[in-house]
């Protein structure tokens, strides 16, 4: 499953690609905003698409089908490697459309159902994202309905990725992964924390302390 790191933080940008963790970046106008972007966060984006090769996928600020269109084209232009986020609403599917055939990749987020799935690759969208946490915090099974998206889009033979976005714990993304998630959205804090458990530190100390007793090798003068 391949990871897209949620941010807009150059250095865990960095971090994360020369690990080799991040297959790409998701960020939104928030999170530019958040890291003191002027005006509609262009600049800033474009430093991100220029900091790796990494695809970036990048939201829209806009609502309306227009702005939406306009927009999408702008980001488009900063780099090869851009991919358009729009939200999956009626008014966006024009946009979304039209951005397709013009060569743009675009995502659709806020997709919960797999009517929803199958409605964004027909208008063209290479990745359609849904929020596990969402769908369970309002009363859906949320690993249900990843599977049901992923089965749909097999069923009908879709190319058209399905991005988990945000599970917030190593147990929910290991279950993402499982149901059928090409990849999955999170931020740098939780990539952190799926390196890490109990019984490794566990390990580790087991191992320094065998290291500790290991009979030492003296140098012949």
């Amino acid at each position: 499953m391949r990871i897209f790191l949620s941010t807009a933080k150059l250095d865990d940008i960095s971090w994360a690609a020369e690990s080799g963790l991040a297959d790409g970046v998701l960020t939104t106008p928030i999170l530019l905003a958040a890291e003191g972007a002027d005006g509609d966060g262009r600049d800033l984006l474009a430093d991100i698409s220029r900091a790796s090769t990494l695809p970036v996928c990048a939201a829209v600020a806009a609502v309306s089908g227009g702005d939406m269109y306009r927009e999408g084209r702008e980001i488009a232009k900063l780099g090869d490697h851009l991919i358009v986020q729009l939200p999956l609403v009626e008014d966006a599917l024009v946009a979304l459309h039209r951005l397709a055939a013009e060569g743009v990749r675009v995502a659709a987020s806020l997709v919960f159902s797999p009517a929803q799935a199958l409605l964004a690759a027909k208008a063209g969208a290479s990745m359609v994202s849904t929020s596990v946490e969402q769908l369970e915090s309002n009363g859906y099974g949320g690993l249900e309905v990843l599977g049901e998206l992923r089965g749909v889009l097999d069923a009908q033979s879709v190319e058209c990725d399905l991005l988990a976005s945000h599970p917030r714990n190593a147990a929910q993304f290991g279950a993402c992964a499982l149901a059928g998630a090409d990849a999955a959205a999170v931020d740098a804090d939780t990539l952190r924390s799926l390196i890490l458990h109990p019984l490794t530190d566990r390990g580790i100390d087991q191992y320094l302390s065998e290291l500790s007793r290991r009979p030492k090798v003296r140098v012949a003068q």
